[in-house]
């Protein structure tokens, strides 16, 4: 089975990108997470990364899907406009000044065992962005979704350059649409959703 819920973390969702379910069950914990935590304040998604990486590519790759689609939340980070380290405090600080209290969902990739590749995580609270290749960058989100690209603990950022895209893009689809879905679901203008 390929649902791997943590013991240690309660409120952890993990899922990885080749079970079946991945989709529906990212969906549905989506959901639940944003039922549990949203209290109609203005919703950010901030997708963070960079395209001048493969394996960093996730958040701004996720954030290209939703950004001219999303209706029911402000999407921060894409291909054309990514928040990166270089300019992810200008971003919050942007965020803070134009909406009043906003709940924000972090979208990022991460390092991790070579057991977690191709493991899709939400959690709550905020993220450490940069923390895989020792960035000390603010924490972002009041929940977050993470993707497991690649394997982390030594030479990270060539490890980030050599990540394979096609990993990346399936975690891309299963975040993005479920992100689409469950917010539809969420607000209560559902379509039929995708299985």
């Amino acid at each position: 089975m390929f649902l791997e819920q943590s013991c240690f973390k309660p409120n952890v969702f993990r899922i990885h990108i080749d079970s079946p379910s991945a989709y529906r069950l990212f969906r549905n914990y989506f959901v639940k997470t944003l039922a549990d935590t949203y209290n109609a304040k203005p919703l950010v998604i901030m997708c963070i990364g960079t395209d001048r990486s493969t394996g960093d590519a996730l958040g701004p790759l996720v954030g290209e899907r939703l950004h001219k689609v999303c209706k029911h939340a402000k999407v921060f980070g894409n291909l054309k406009e990514p928040v990166h380290a270089v300019n992810l405090e200008k971003v919050l600080q942007d965020i803070r000044d134009t909406y009043e209290n906003p709940f924000i969902i972090a979208v990022d990739a991460s390092l991790g065992p070579s057991e977690n590749v191709g493991t899709i995580k939400i959690a709550p609270g905020a993220l450490k962005p940069g923390a895989g290749v020792n960035k000390n960058l603010p924490p972002v989100g009041n929940f977050h979704i993470t993707g497991v690209v690649n394997v982390g603990g030594f030479m990270e950022y060539l490890v980030l350059q050599n990540t394979r895209l096609f990993t990346v893009m399936r975690m891309v689809d299963i975040i993005s649409l479920g992100i689409l879905d469950g917010l539809e679901l969420f607000f209560g203008k559902a379509r039929a959703p995708r299985t």
